[in-house]
């Protein structure tokens, strides 16, 4: 017997692997919304009673009050690498297994990160916003990247990709991590310093590190002011790392030359895709006034939590997820948390 399945968090991106992809052990309920606690309200005693698994995306948040309506769950299954928007006590608890997706995304995410630098550089954003308001200043030279230092923080698989791709193109590598990655200094020339020095050397600075509470607003007014005068700021790891008013009131002085965010700690409250628990949230609100002013500057590219969205990191997250799924249900343990 296939066993119920809930499936939240559902994108038009990922509807192509299951019209490809037989999944017969499975009986799966499709959602477009996150799971939080108020959309558990759309779910049937049906859902309650019978559904052994659920899987989510880190926009949904799972705690102690929704894992507890689920009469039978077995597994929670996260399409992402990170679970702190799951209760690991709760699940811990109540002996229900945790599968995750662990390094996905890494070339997606590098070349992601590669055109963003672009984009800005070479104020390819500025000359679009040009043409749709000119009263932007006219002002779109920008710099050679073989002239430009690059510091990423962060040098797993994504900032191992993204050290490649510089060093083809001659840029000079600075990083920061807490175990430095002696192939990357043998192979890559790159130079591993310490946070303050890397600020203080770098004409762009890269976020590529996993999030833990931490690293809450590890970047503030502190560190945004050691950086160089006319740098470039890329955060596509999460938006807690970032003290949102610090960068805004340091941008409006004309800190940077070009900021590129492709998360935030809020996901726009104005907008229907988002959770619903996050758009009730006065703080939420509040925490991206900073941002929607951010987009208003020039050279200040904002996306959606796009820099993994490549159709093979979709098929992959996805192959992994069912992977990790149907090894639970023969009693292994592969991708599993817990």
């Amino acid at each position: 017997m296939a066993c119920k399945m809930l499936f939240f968090d559902f994108r038009q991106a990922e509807e192509k692997f299951f019209q490809e992809n037989k999944l017969d052990s499975f009986e799966i309920k499709f959602f477009k919304e996150s799971l939080n606690e108020l959309t558990i309200c759309n779910l049937s005693e049906e859902d309650f009673e019978e559904t052994m698994i659920i899987s989510v995306c880190s926009t949904s948040k799972i705690n102690h009050n929704i894992i507890s309506k689920f009469k039978n769950l077995r597994v929670i299954s996260t399409r992402s690498t990170g679970h702190d928007h799951i209760d690991i006590n709760c699940c811990i608890n109540k002996n229900i297994a945790l599968i995750n997706v662990d390094s996905f995304g890494t070339k997606a995410v590098a070349q992601f990160v590669l055109g963003v630098i672009i984009q800005l550089v070479r104020r390819i954003c500025i000359s679009c916003k040009y043409e749709k308001n000119p009263l932007i200043p006219k002002n779109f030279c920008g710099h050679d990247l073989d002239k430009l230092t690059l510091g990423i923080i962060g040098t797993g698989t994504v900032g191992a990709s993204l050290c490649k791709y510089a060093y083809c193109l001659d840029m000079k590598i600075l990083a920061y991590d807490i175990t430095p990655n002696k192939n990357l200094v043998d192979v890559f020339g790159v130079e591993y310093l310490d946070m303050p020095n890397l600020l203080e050397k770098s004409d762009i600075v890269v976020l590529l590190i996993p999030y833990t509470s931490d690293y809450y607003h590890m970047f503030s007014y502190e560190e945004f002011k050691a950086m160089k005068q006319g740098s470039y700021f890329i955060n596509v790891s999460r938006g807690e790392f970032i003290d949102n008013e610090a960068l805004l009131d340091l941008a409006k002085t004309g800190k940077f030359k070009g900021i590129g965010l492709d998360t935030t700690a809020c996901p726009n409250p104005r907008q229907n895709n988002n959770s619903e628990a996050d758009i009730s949230s006065e703080n939420c609100i509040e925490t991206h006034e900073p941002i929607r002013e951010l987009a208003k500057l020039p050279n200040v590219l904002i996306t959606p939590h796009i820099a993994y969205d490549t159709e093979e990191s979709v098929n992959y997250i996805l192959k992994t997820t069912f992977d990790g799924l149907g090894d639970f249900l023969r009693g292994g343990r592969s991708h599993r948390v817990l």
